[in-house]
């Protein structure tokens, strides 16, 4: 028996390893709500065109509304012998309101209607994760307001560096997912292009209206070549470099969380709604979640790295390669927005542990930046000179043990005669953090407003 949505062209049915290989409906199914309304924005244009009647039309409105609220409802039967999502509608279409259903794909073709559903969906969840990332945001900047006094080492090469605040940090999160929401906005304009109405590849020879159904999808406008339109999964690529680069923002927020928890960090706690036991060590308290956020970034990248491969060798126009687009297309932006879930969760549940991040923060000659600048700004050494007078002091100290505040105003003058009681003042991690009120410094003055203003931003 011939399939009947192909038409008389395959007398025969597909083999089963055929339809196996083929079939996407398992996935595509979540596109049934994107699949109908593009179906009824289409089906109002041909009524608007006068390409099919009014009473058609409203059949197959009324139709697909029947079909949607069986969907939702889940009711509908689905059928892998149909394939995807738009056979399944349409044959559910035809079962409701009889022949009229067949008017329905009029001008159109299932290689820009699964672009115009793809689209659409993409664009709704851009949409999603943007509130999350907004959430997330607060979370942070809730999080730095707080503690904005709060002293801890800050890090490079993961050595002692300079003192910094926990608030500080915290913002710094706050302008990395900023970025995060500029990519995926701007990967939107290029998302929100409408598909429908190119047909298979060609476009079609009826009147039909795309400017039309565009405002009806809430598209920007048509998109101006429909070899382009039908072919193009750059949109998807873009959204999931965008979505690469917030799971990895997300990642190394949990990478320092991991390290945090441990008992030789110990710069925060979290609490058992983040945390796991270990089956045989009683004492274990695991940051499962933070590890989970981590290793869940690779799968983030690799739908990228799948959709760039997939592509990279097609031809125009469209080639049955691309619906192995969806899959991981839809993994990637479920296990983003689960990633951001959870890293607002453990950012709203973490509590710093002052002591431990004061005390660390003493650690490894952390003033030693605010030396060589005192030297600068009150003797009036180059800098130059000044970094080795105190590199000189630093070995000092560390040959006895002891930190550059430890060391005697005379052990100090070995070095550079010209040094006065006065730099006492100047290598405290107190006096360090507040003395750093640059533009986009960690002061605490700075943090508070800074945190203020990116409340207020967010709402």
């Amino acid at each position: 028996m011939a399939n009947k949505m192909w038409g008389g062209r395959f007398a025969e049915t597909p083999s089963e390893i055929m339809q196996e290989v083929n079939t996407s409906i398992d996935f595509d199914k979540r596109l049934f709500a994107q699949d109908i309304a593009g179906s009824k924005a289409h089906c109002r244009m041909l009524q608007a065109q006068g390409i099919i009647s009014d009473d058609d039309a409203a059949d197959i409105i009324r139709g697909l509304e029947q079909v949607q609220s069986e969907i939702e409802s889940g009711s509908f039967n689905f059928s892998r012998s149909l394939e995807d999502i738009h056979m399944n509608v349409e044959s559910r279409l035809a079962e409701i309101i009889g022949p009229a259903a067949g008017r329905l794909h009029t001008a159109r073709s299932r290689n820009d209607q699964v672009a115009t559903d793809f689209r659409l969906y993409v664009r709704d969840t851009i949409d999603h994760l943007d509130e999350q990332i907004a959430a997330l945001q607060r979370a942070f900047a809730q999080k730095a307001k707080q503690h904005a006094d709060v002293i801890m080492p800050g890090f490079t090469h993961l050595q002692s560096a300079q003192p910094v605040t926990f608030g500080h940090h915290c913002l710094a999160y706050v302008e990395m997912l900023a970025r995060d929401r500029e990519r995926f906005q701007d990967a939107r304009r290029r998302v929100n292009q409408n598909p429908l109405g190119s047909a298979a590849l060609a476009g079609t020879s009826f009147p039909i209206d795309r400017h039309m159904t565009s405002k009806e999808l809430g598209f920007e406008g048509p998109m101006r070549n429909s070899l382009d339109a039908v072919s193009a999964r750059d949109f998807a690529i873009e959204t999931l470099g965008a979505a690469a680069i917030c799971a990895m923002h997300l990642s190394r927020f949990a990478e320092e969380l991991v390290l945090w928890t441990s008992a030789q960090f110990r710069f925060v706690t979290l609490s058992d709604k983040f945390t796991t036991g270990s089956s045989i060590m009683p004492q274990k308290r695991n940051p499962d979640a933070a590890e989970l956020v981590r290793g869940k970034a690779g799968r983030v990248i690799g739908a990228l790295v799948t959709l760039l491969v997939m592509m990279k060798g097609l031809p125009l126009a469209y080639g049955k390669d691309m619906q192995e687009d969806k899959e991981p297309t839809f993994d990637a932006l479920d296990t983003l927005s689960l990633c951001i879930a959870a890293t607002k969760g453990m950012v709203e549940d973490l509590e710093p542990n002052i002591p431990e991040l004061r005390a660390a923060a003493d650690v490894g000659f952390a003033t030693a930046t605010d030396l060589a600048d005192w030297l600068v700004r009150v003797i009036g050494l180059p800098f130059r000179q000044a970094h080795h007078v105190t590199g000189s002091l630093v070995a000092k100290a560390e040959s006895r043990g002891v930190d550059l505040a430890d060391l005697t105003l005379e052990e100090m003058r070995a070095v550079e005669p010209r040094i006065t009681e006065d730099v006492y003042g100047a290598l405290t991690v107190e006096a360090s953090v507040r003395s750093r009120m640059s533009f986009g410094g960690t002061a605490p003055d700075n943090v508070r407003a800074e945190a203020e203003r990116w409340l207020s931003l967010l709402g």
